[in-house]
């Protein structure tokens, strides 16, 4: 792939698996349909659960196709911990639910035609501009926080440094510095198909609105916004204000671009599934990032 090609939008990397089931049948279901309420009152319940201990293999986040805040909890939560998230939830009055997941969460690095380093592959997700600094792209915190050197080959020469402000937990969002003007990177994203699609505009992802994510191991693939805000407890920690999607990935597509037609909304940082059976991702919404670094969309 040119390098031209390469950066301007994908690369690969660290995709967290979290398999989302459907609901264990249990009394809560029943509840599910009995009671209504209000936004606030559901984001109230998830602001509680937020400033708790954290569970790690847990999410959360308001659910409206249902009305509730919705918890999952994977494999590896069970004895005291599950007891003591089922007590928690319960003490919310109906407004929290408790859903069970098939697979462990977790994080994890994997290959593909990517930017490179400290022995792993990662995405690269959008091109940025600074004032009075060199251009960058964005990627997944996940990634910065082990990677300082980028190439766009294996053993190649680098092209990029993260920079200090690496964020995972909390956020997951990092900013690589490109070292040199040799390398062309334009403000686009791969479609895969010999064509780029040039993005101009960042903006924060509309429950239900149709979205598109670009990876270097499953391509470009679409699918629909479920949940805003989402908090997702990886084994490292806690991420908030996460986007779910009914979009597929697979390891290698993390750190990737989630857009709509020439808007920027994000960068992959985990899921669930893949594209063979279908699948959950989160992404990072990329206002955070652009905002932390003082950066805009951008490149050339």
């Amino acid at each position: 792939m040119p390098v031209r090609t390469l950066l301007a939008a994908v690369a690969v990397a660290a995709f967290a698996a979290v398999t989302l089931s459907p609901q264990d049948a249990d009394a809560s279901t029943a509840a599910e349909s009995a009671a209504t309420f209000s936004r606030s009152e559901l984001v109230s319940a998830q602001a509680a659960l937020d400033a708790g201990e954290p569970i790690p293999g847990t999410t959360w986040g308001v659910d409206p196709r249902v009305n509730r805040v919705v918890v999952t909890a994977d494999p590896t939560v069970r004895g005291a911990q599950l007891a003591r998230l089922k007590r928690v939830a319960a003490g919310h009055g109906g407004k929290v639910v408790l859903r069970r997941s098939a697979a462990k969460l977790t994080r994890f690095l994997a290959g593909g035609d990517a930017v490179r380093g400290s022995g792993v592959q990662c995405s690269l997700g959008f091109n940025v501009t600074r004032p009075g600094k060199p251009d960058g792209f964005l990627t997944a915190g996940h990634c910065g926080n082990v990677v300082t050197t980028w190439s766009d080959a294996g053993g190649g020469p680098s092209v990029a440094r993260t920079e200090s402000g690496s964020v995972f937990p909390g956020h997951d969002y990092a900013l690589a510095a490109y070292t040199g003007t040799a390398v062309a990177h334009p403000s686009v994203v791969d479609l895969h198909d010999g064509t780029t699609q040039p993005v101009t505009t960042a903006r924060e992802a509309a429950v239900g609105e149709t979205v598109r994510r670009s990876g270097s191991t499953t391509g470009v693939r679409s699918g629909v916004v479920k949940r805003t805000g989402v908090t997702v407890t990886y084994p490292e920690g806690r991420v908030t204000g996460l986007t779910e999607t009914s979009a597929c990935a697979e390891p290698g597509d993390s750190g990737g671009p989630f857009f709509a037609g020439g808007d920027a909304l994000g960068l992959l940082s985990g899921g669930s599934g893949d594209c063979a059976a279908g699948g959950t991702t989160y992404f990072q919404p990329v206002t955070a990032a652009l905002a932390a670094y003082g950066a805009a969309l951008g490149g050339s």
